[in-house]
């Protein structure tokens, strides 16, 4: 009698943990696309909700590039439920063959949808997270964890606060944890005490930046979209100061995978990247150091001296002024540690996505859709949406972040056949972010 008194109370208090779980928000984390567009899926169901961005402004990691062109035009870039409450305020779309800029991205669409008024009072800026955890449970602990809430503590106005949710959406993105330019992943030797003459991400060479490079020997290192755009970039610059000197240290031994799908791009500012690169290469305006791999940095006469290895043998670059570091990005869950997640081991991707976007095998457009199913995580009503949930891998695209949320948030407010039925048709062939010399394109 005892023991089933026991297991009535037990079930008495789960009945009212789950009570109380539906009243609280969701926690969306990230105040870019992805994150504004959860925000957007659960206001138009009324599921309450809060975002935290760290930052003081909406699509903060965008302006960083706010200088760089998307590939894909506005139709793509535009999430549904987010558009729909755009219209209901004084908001003119833009043209969707367009092809916005980074800035124009932020003013035209992520600004005015977090003044709607069904976002606004929701969001919150200035306001990292600081972690996530279960309420009085640590993550070892297994009873009854299900039906407690999430802690969100993080910090505003210099004071440390909580809020309970009772899900967390973590779309946080990657661009502020860029890889560093080391062979292997980690750091060259020397690399932290120049980092005053690295610059990593997209430099505004034609803008802001352009003093910074003018007529100086500067090296890119990468092979992705970003390096492509800034060496696009600096060849103009070249032009105009002939004495600027140009290196290119990519690891691959070719740059020939790097052409993509040319004519044949569903998006042609995408297939423009790789005709570009190769026009680049064959007049010779870049010095291309191919099987490079960076081991050390060091300055000498207010220059850097960079020694690394090309096909094991020993190799000293000349000396450079400036280095751009376009190597990729990597995720944070510094915040996570004490909820209980999973990363791919190779990617640091969710777990299944890892197969569908492993670059050694697929561009954007060959990536299956794919939902709520795909990117659960151990912690029931926690989820890695976005860039973040593809952890290393390039092949990223907005419209499948939009996707994810959208599938994420119908499974949140019950609506499991609409979460399971996942649609998303992407641009095919080529590679997956891209520039080109008349409209550089980012993402």
């Amino acid at each position: 009698m005892g023991d089933f008194s026991s297991v009535i109370k037990s079930k008495k208090i789960d009945i009212r943990w789950r009570l109380n779980m539906n009243s609280l928000p969701v926690a969306i984390i990230g105040g870019g696309p992805v994150g504004l567009a959860a925000a957007a899926h659960l206001a138009v169901r009324d599921v309450p909700f809060v975002l935290f961005e760290g930052k003081s402004e909406v699509g903060a990691s965008i302006l960083e590039w706010k200088h760089v062109s998307l590939f894909s035009p506005w139709k793509y870039n535009i999430d549904r439920a987010a558009k729909s409450l755009l219209e209901k305020e004084s908001w003119k779309e833009p043209a969707g063959d367009h092809l916005p800029t980074g800035e124009q991205l932020v003013r035209d669409y992520l600004q005015p949808l977090a003044e709607t008024k069904a976002l606004k009072p929701y969001i919150y800026t200035n306001a990292p997270v600081q972690s996530i955890y279960r309420k009085g449970i640590d993550k070892i602990k297994d009873h009854n964890r299900e039906n407690t809430p999430f802690i969100i503590r993080y910090k505003q106005d210099n004071d440390q606060k909580t809020l309970r949710a009772r899900a967390v959406i973590d779309a946080t993105g990657t661009w502020f944890s860029p890889n560093p330019i080391g062979a292997g992943g980690v750091p060259a030797i020397g690399e932290q005490e120049a980092k005053d003459s690295i610059y990593y991400g997209i430099p505004d060479v034609k803008g802001k930046d352009r003093s910074r490079y003018e007529g100086k020997t500067i090296l890119v290192v990468g092979s992705g979209h970003s390096a492509i755009h800034t060496l696009l970039d600096l060849a103009q610059l070249k032009e105009a100061a002939p004495s600027t000197r140009i290196l290119w240290a990519i690891r691959r031994n070719s740059p020939n995978g790097l052409f993509g799908g040319g004519q044949e791009d569903a998006l042609p500012a995408r297939g423009q990247l790789g005709l570009a690169l190769e026009a680049l290469l064959s007049k010779q305006k870049v010095e291309l150091i191919s099987s490079f791999e960076m081991e050390q940095i060091d300055r000498v006469e207010g220059r850097l001296s960079i020694v690394g290895v090309q096909n094991e043998s020993p190799i000293s670059l000349p000396l450079v002024d400036e280095i751009v570091a376009n190597t990729g990005a990597r995720p944070t869950v510094d915040y996570h540690r004490d909820i209980r997640y999973q990363l791919d081991s190779k990617l640091e991707s969710v777990p299944a996505l890892a197969p569908l976007i492993d670059p050694n095998i697929h561009s954007c457009g060959t990536v299956r859709p794919h939902g709520e199913k795909e990117l659960r995580q151990p912690e029931k009503n926690f989820y890695i949406a976005g860039v973040k949930s593809y952890g290393r891998a390039p092949t990223f695209l907005l419209a499948t972040g939009y996707e994810q949320v959208r599938s994420i948030v119908a499974s949140l407010a019950g609506s499991k056949k609409e979460a399971e039925r996942v649609e998303l048709q992407l641009p095919k062939t080529g590679v997956c972010k891209s520039d080109f010399l008349a409209k550089r394109s980012c993402c």
